[in-house]
């Protein structure tokens, strides 16, 4: 069975990342949240500039973020449709995260860069399956569901 996890680094960043660590994080989150192969998902490591206007393009808000995720599967109560080859794998989506950003917010935080980008996975991961934080309840379960992940990807 296909569990496919692509990665791309900006060049740029070349050697920040380590693929196979953020991958099998990814993979430990889709896991553990019961989705099993085939799939796909992707992640995306880049700078705050594309990350700003990626936010700015696709969701209207001319502000920096430390990650966005674009799902491609359909949500409830929405008309968004898009039409897959039939071959049986499920195409979640792309996670992108500002690698800048995450260092920043390691450091602010007082923990690891490593710890950071795991949760930013996670969190993309998260929004890929469905999870929001818009309301105040919606907010509190994902973030004790980004615990909970964080101390099984980084125990």
């Amino acid at each position: 069975m296909l569990a496919r996890t692509a990665i791309s680094i900006d060049e740029k960043l070349g050697g920040l990342v380590d693929e196979d660590w953020v991958r099998k994080i990814a993979q430990q989150v889709l896991e553990a949240e019961g989705v099993a192969p085939p799939y796909e998902v992707s992640l995306v490591f880049t700078d705050p500039e594309t990350v700003r206007q990626l936010n700015l393009d696709y969701r209207g808000l001319d502000e920096p973020t430390d990650v966005l995720a674009f799902c491609m599967l359909s949500r409830k109560g929405s008309d968004d449709f898009f039409a897959f080859p039939p071959d049986g794998i499920t195409r979640l989506g792309e996670v992108i995260i500002s690698y800048p950003r995450a260092v920043e917010q390691a450091k602010e935080q007082g923990h690891s860069t490593e710890r950071e980008l795991a949760l930013l996975v996670i969190h993309g991961v998260l929004h890929l399956l469905g999870y929001d934080h818009e309301e105040p309840e919606e907010e509190a379960g994902m973030r004790a569901k980004e615990r909970e992940l964080l101390e099984k990807c980084l125990p």
